[in-house]
């Protein structure tokens, strides 16, 4: 991070927020991991764990003139019928 630094409460159910300047700066959303480690020397470091929503949304569909099923259909694997 570029300079930001804050601080923050462990509450009694041992739950943080993170400071709203924290998650500007190092862009966590909603829905992000936050991934703690602790090392031999005891240091605490965190690393931001992006989740991937909406991977295929970009993507537009097509009409293949197939009917599917999918219900019966999402256990194919492929050259199955």
């Amino acid at each position: 991070m570029s300079g930001v630094e804050d601080e923050t409460t462990v509450n009694d159910s041992f739950s943080v927020t993170v400071p709203a300047a924290v998650r500007r700066e190092a862009g966590i959303e909603a829905g992000d991991k936050i991934r703690w480690r602790v090392g031999d020397d005891g240091e605490l470091s965190i690393e931001v764990v992006k989740q991937r929503y909406g991977a295929f949304s970009s993507l537009d569909p097509i009409d293949t003139g197939a009917e599917t099923d999918v219900a019966e259909d999402h256990d194919l694997v492929a050259g199955d019928s």
